[in-house]
């Protein structure tokens, strides 16, 4: 993997960490995933006029990713508002790489070479292993983080395969976040109502705006990334946002990091370093 692309999509790893741990930091984190979305959407709105636009053949694939992105963030507020993000993100995140990387060679064709299933098994070893540093277990929030990986991991495989037939990554990913975000805010207003999803806007609309930004800017350079490097690889390699995501929830969250868990981002990085040299 040139060190250029591995560069773009540990920053990616790093904005995704971050906008995370915004959702589960806030104090309502459905409508504070709305607004994340909501901003990533308008953001989509307002660039797509100016951008190539995908090719045809790369709709269906937008559309069904669209799909589970509504099922991810439902799944994902869902998830931060009973269990923490220290426990919980390692799981959706880590289980996913697995699932895209197992789907890739047995489905796809995909062929990675021992350096890169060397990699992508040491990133998922590590990021797995952080869930082990709480003894107190929170079943429900694993159950849900594991069901969220399952969705991580679909909408990974079908935008790998849908930005490289689109011709046009940018567009494809503003694209996603377009179709998403607008019948996702539409239920939110729906179930909680007008009035509350409004004031609860104006009042925290600033972690929208930086959520929205980061996730569209981590999701586009992580498909423009699938674009030149093996899917399962990158997918793996972003997950390396475990790495950023334990720092920020023991030092911004303060949520409990033993031992284990920095071992295990230390495994992470290991892992990680045996990608650049694939």
């Amino acid at each position: 993997m040139p060190l250029a692309v591995f560069t773009i999509v540990l920053f990616a790893a790093l904005l995704h960490a971050s906008w995370n741990a915004i959702v589960k930091g806030a104090g309502d984190k459905l409508l504070t995933t709305v607004l994340v979305t909501t901003s990533a959407a308008l953001l989509a709105a307002i660039s797509l006029p100016a951008l190539r636009q995908p090719n045809p053949g790369s709709w269906p694939f937008i559309l069904a990713s669209s799909l589970f992105q509504i099922a991810y963030f439902g799944l994902l507020a869902r998830t931060y508002h009973i269990a923490d993000m220290s426990e919980t993100y390692p799981l959706m995140r880590g289980t996913a790489p697995l699932l895209v990387g197992g789907v890739s060679v047995l489905a796809l064709g995909a062929r990675l070479t021992v350096t890169m299933w060397i990699g992508v098994a040491v990133i998922c070893l590590g990021i797995l292993g952080m869930a082990a540093g709480n003894r107190r277990r929170n079943r429900s929030g694993i159950a849900l983080a594991l069901l969220n990986a399952v969705v991580i991991a679909g909408y990974t495989l079908i935008d790998g395969l849908g930005v490289r037939h689109s011709g046009a990554p940018a567009a494809y990913t503003l694209w996603i976040f377009l179709v998403s975000g607008v019948p996702f805010a539409a239920w939110a207003i729906r179930t909680r109502g007008r009035g509350a999803v409004s004031e609860y806007a104006r009042r925290n609309w600033y972690f929208g705006l930086i959520g929205g930004v980061g996730t569209v800017i981590s999701y586009g350079l992580a498909l423009w990334a699938m674009t030149i490097a093996p899917i399962a690889v990158v997918a793996a390699l972003r997950e390396s946002s475990i790495l950023f995501g334990v720092i920020i929830s023991g030092l911004l969250l303060k949520e409990r990091v033993g031992p284990t868990r920095v071992a295990a981002a230390c495994t992470i990085a290991l892992g990680a370093a045996v990608l650049r040299l694939a």
